[in-house]
């Protein structure tokens, strides 16, 4: 009876106490803005999810994005030029995952495309004036 009681008492302190990952995360997020949480809703719920995801889920999935964004940057910066990082250095990080590379190289045509478009616009905008 006394194993039983053990047992019992082991699951009772899972429940109510936090392990130390838990508090880990909890903390690590203290007090920080969160600087994604609208966008990543959004593409959770253009995924699939609810239209209102669990706080602790877009809370998690910005924990990772800006894990990735830190750890991309450093590695961009020991790459290239110290202290700077380039479009060309990110492009180099990706460049054997075919499609990070094909995204990358879409949105930086994309970029190009609307800068064209913007400086046709001001031309035919100033032109008028």
């Amino acid at each position: 009876m006394a194993a039983a009681d053990d047992s019992f008492d082991q699951y009772e302190e899972e429940e109510t106490g936090e392990t130390q990952s838990e508090t880990a995360i909890t903390s690590g997020t203290g007090g920080r803005k969160r600087l994604f949480s609208k966008e990543l809703r959004c593409m959770m719920y253009g995924f699939g999810d609810d239209q209102n995801p669990y706080t602790e889920s877009v809370d998690l999935l910005e924990d990772l994005v800006i894990e990735f964004i830190t750890q991309m940057t450093q590695r961009a910066m020991e790459v290239g030029r110290s202290g700077r990082v380039q479009v060309e250095d990110v492009l180099y990080l990706v460049r054997k995952d075919k499609r990070k590379y094909a995204r990358v190289h879409d949105l930086l045509n994309m970029n190009e495309e609307l800068k064209k478009a913007r400086k046709a616009f001001d031309e035919v905008k100033y032109a008028g004036v």
